[in-house]
């Protein structure tokens, strides 16, 4: 029997297009001859839909559908519930998931429904919240319900692992991690810590300190703090030289990022990047080149870095448009860096994945200085898969091929529980093994964030190839992506 794939796509953020973008191209490298694939949209209304196909993704016509379908936090069912609203067809998710007895429960009489069953004989009320008129779904079985009709079918689909491509805030930031990590189904991708710490970029920020790797001087200014403008500037400018550039600390695919070159430039910037986060931050201007690198491993795998990329951006930063709309805005593949530069580049990419307590990918994003410095910039811990996207660029240019880096990204994200961190109940031990990161917790990507704004006075650069080197987990030399 297939194995179940339930692929999350949407959310939330003010990154939900691009969710939806590399939502599409992951699904698209998914063998689906090996897995059965459940595609749950969320609107950035929160809304959790059960989604056709990849070209309703593609379209947005997914937005528009009446099955609903949600993560169960239930461990002992691993599951998504799907409602099907009555007089909905629902032949397609019958047809895929009956030979994994999915069932229709019954909340009026506890009984279960084959779903082979007639669509008559499934006329329950278990979801009656989701209809204008519908009897309590904790009505006491046989007590009349007077004439409603009931609301939906209720199948519960049993799934094996799930890949949340998710960008941004309600997403990549600690928070669907967490619904998994309560419901113990293997995902892709870093757990609650590092998801919640690289989301913020304050926090992250912290960490990085205490590496001793540099990076940007920052101040942080809070939203309760733009009541008096006057001393948020004050506070600013007593540390920093104009310009700077303004980010909301939870924020991806520089949303909200602006760039100031004076005091009412400033205010301005605050305003807009307090409309994203309560938290702000707003960092010295960084003269250099903006680059990337992928990582992968963790847990019983070593951390790998990819080559090193190139943003060569076609607006004064990378910000949103200039990733996904400016067609002058491009990407270089081991681009020639200054003396040491790309194997530094490496060597702090792993450093940082693993001080967060990364696991799966990660993509990690610097600045180069014309004499060869090194400075972060951020950790993006799921970084995007659209077709322009710098991580799967980065391993396609080490010989794995996209459909190769998403099996890889799935094998190791059941590999989580073989060694990881969540105790199974006492009497569940035997096929149990927890969750990622914190006990024996891995290490190891969202175009999220790419480069989320920072100076970007970039040099034009050719296509050479750096001279690859460094020790065995960070060498691009060495075959990419063990295991």
């Amino acid at each position: 029997m297939k194995e179940t794939i339930a692929v999350l796509f949407g959310g939330q953020s003010s990154e939900h297009v691009v969710s939806c973008m590399s939502a599409a191209n992951v699904i698209d490298q998914i063998d689906q001859e090996k897995y059965d694939l459940l595609l749950l949209g969320i609107t950035e209304e929160g809304r959790w839909l059960l989604t056709k196909s990849v070209d309703d993704i593609r379209s947005g016509a997914w937005r528009d559908g009446k099955v609903t379908a949600v993560l169960s936090p239930d461990a002992s069912k691993k599951c998504v519930v799907v409602n099907v609203p009555i007089g909905e067809n629902y032949a397609s998710v019958r047809a895929l998931f009956e030979e994994k007895c999915a069932s229709v429960s019954s909340l009026s009489t506890g009984e279960c429904v084959s779903v082979n069953a007639p669509l008559a004989e499934k006329c329950v009320p278990v979801n009656a919240l989701s209809a204008e008129k519908c009897a309590p779904v904790n009505a006491p079985s046989g007590e009349d319900c007077g004439a409603e009709r009931p609301a939906a079918l209720c199948f519960e689909i049993p799934v094996d692992v799930v890949f949340p491509v998710l960008h941004g805030l309600y997403g990549e930031d600690g928070t669907v991690q967490g619904l998994l990590e309560l419901a113990r189904i293997p995902y892709v991708g870093c757990g609650v810590l590092a998801s919640a710490v690289s989301m913020d970029k304050l926090y992250t920020k912290i960490i990085v300190d205490d590496l001793g790797i540099r990076q940007a001087r920052y101040v942080p200014v809070m939203r309760e703090e733009l009541r008096d403008m006057e001393a948020a500037a004050d506070k600013v400018e007593a540390k920093l030289d104009y310009p700077v550039f303004v980010k909301p600390s939870n924020a991806g695919s520089s949303r909200g990022v602006s760039k100031a070159k004076d005091r009412a430039a400033l205010a301005a910037a605050l305003t807009e990047a307090a409309r994203h986060d309560r938290k702000i931050l707003v960092e010295e201007a960084i003269v250099g080149r903006e680059v990337e690198c992928a990582v992968f491993g963790g847990g019983s795998r070593p951390v790998e870095a990819s080559g090193v990329g190139e943003i060569l951006a076609a607006a004064e930063f990378y910000d949103f448009d200039a990733k996904y709309y400016n067609s002058e805005s491009r990407t270089v593949v081991d681009p020639v860096l200054p003396g040491g530069a790309a194997e530094t580049v490496r060597e702090n990419a792993i450093a940082i994945f693993e001080a967060v307590d990364g696991y799966g990918l990660a993509r990690v994003d610097f600045f180069v200085t014309a004499d060869g410095g090194v400075i972060f910039n951020e950790i993006n811990t799921m970084p995007g898969f659209t077709a322009i996207s710098m991580y799967p660029m980065l391993w396609e240019a080490r010989g794995v091929s996209k459909s190769q880096l998403v099996e890889k990204l799935i094998a190791h994200a059941k590999e989580r529980y073989a060694f990881g961190a969540v105790p199974a109940p006492a009497d569940d031990a035997a096929d149990a093994a927890p969750a990622d990161n914190t006990a024996a917790a891995g290490r190891v990507p969202t175009d999220s964030t790419a480069a989320a704004g920072q100076a970007s006075e970039n040099e034009n650069v050719g296509a050479g190839r750096a001279p690859a080197g460094g020790n065995a987990s960070a060498s691009p030399e060495k075959e990419a992506l063990h295991g």
